[in-house]
């Protein structure tokens, strides 16, 4: 059975700032990343993603992004900056590799792999992020739709669904995003559960991330005064929220019912629908740790700013709201990851 000092679970944005973090203080660090590559899952997402923070404000510790500061990169290039990320990175990267449980033995965290194989160590760090378990929530008549239904996570391109008649349920910037692009292919509603609220991509010439961070806004620990996070909002340079006024996509509230491909709108019309597109956003993947007791009964991490309160040697990084606004992003994820893994490191000197 192999030991090691840390294993971090999950790779991606969080996982390679965890391990940078640990590295710097001088640990040799083990990702177990359960995808064929350390970009987590950045390749996965649908082909016209791009950041809606600048590349000069969407760097991990120690590596710039590169190029023009003022642009925003697509997710291709976010790829590539990771895999470069990886590369520099010291440290034992395992791709292909899935986590089944987490538990106790003899005072240390036991890992068993979905292989059979099992290895320990004495401190565990949770990165497996915010973005690994599509999040499928209930709506009125969701589970007796005959149609296509599709989470974003599913979604790549809208060639595929041309000519349909497309609901894309959400209220947030993916949300806005696809719908959009949508519109230009087929008929489609952006259908939101809350309000859809726009945010000035560049108020008074400046990126938002700019004032945000000038502020102090990014960095405001409020994360664990907060029980529910927030309504995301659209950030948006112009388009749209044109294209809303345009109805391309139209904007109403979630339908009523659905009965086969029927639905029914909150207004009593009916229309038939070929695909529910689900942006509904994703929920922490960490069914691993459910052996130990580290989670809630909705799943969720018993925490406090990354920090395991049930477990001293157990700590998370990339979780939405974590410690601030930009805990789960690639401009922030890196000081929530230097900050816990100091307090890791101090619980384990302390051992």
């Amino acid at each position: 059975m192999e030991h090691v000092d840390v294993v971090v679970i999950g790779g991606g944005q969080s996982g390679l700032a965890a391990a940078h973090a640990l590295r710097e203080q001088g640990l040799a660090p083990v990702i177990l990343e359960v995808s064929e590559q350390p970009a987590g899952s950045w390749p996965r997402y649908y082909d016209s993603l791009t950041l809606f923070s600048p590349a000069a404000r969407s760097s991990l510790p120690g590596l710039p992004f590169g190029g023009d500061p003022d642009r925003y990169p697509h997710r291709d290039e976010v790829v590539a900056y990771l895999l470069r990320y990886a590369e520099r990175l010291d440290a034992d990267v395992r791709t292909g590799t899935r986590v089944q449980e987490v538990s106790m033995s003899d005072g240390a965290f036991s890992l068993t792999l979905e292989t059979g194989d099992r290895m320990t160590a004495r401190g565990v760090v949770a990165a497996s992020g915010t973005f690994g378990r599509p999040h499928r929530p209930a709506l009125p008549g969701l589970d007796d739709f005959t149609g296509t239904v599709l989470h974003t996570a599913e979604y790549r391109r809208p060639e595929p669904l041309a000519g349909q008649r497309v609901v894309v349920v959400g209220a947030g910037n993916s949300a806005t995003q696809i719908a959009a692009e949508l519109a230009a292919h087929a008929r489609v509603t952006l259908a939101a559960r809350h309000p859809v609220r726009f945010a000035r991509q560049r108020p008074l010439g400046r990126d938002l991330h700019w004032w945000l961070q000038r502020t102090g806004l990014d960095t405001l620990p409020v994360g664990r005064f907060l029980r529910t996070p927030p309504t995301q909002l659209v950030i948006d340079d112009g388009r749209y929220r044109a294209a809303v006024a345009a109805g391309a996509p139209d904007l109403r509230p979630v339908f009523s019912a659905i009965d086969g491909t029927k639905a029914t709108w909150t207004d009593g019309a009916t229309e038939e629908i070929d695909t529910i597109v689900l942006a509904t956003g994703y929920r922490p993947d960490l069914g691993y740790l459910r052996p130990l007791g580290a989670l809630d009964a909705d799943g969720h991490p018993r925490h406090r700013e990354g920090l395991s309160t049930t477990h001293p040697g157990l700590a998370y990084v990339g979780l939405e709201w974590q410690r601030s606004l930009s805990s789960n992003t690639l401009r922030g994820v890196g000081r929530d990851a230097a900050r816990v893994v100091r307090r890791l490191i101090a619980h384990l000197g302390a051992r």
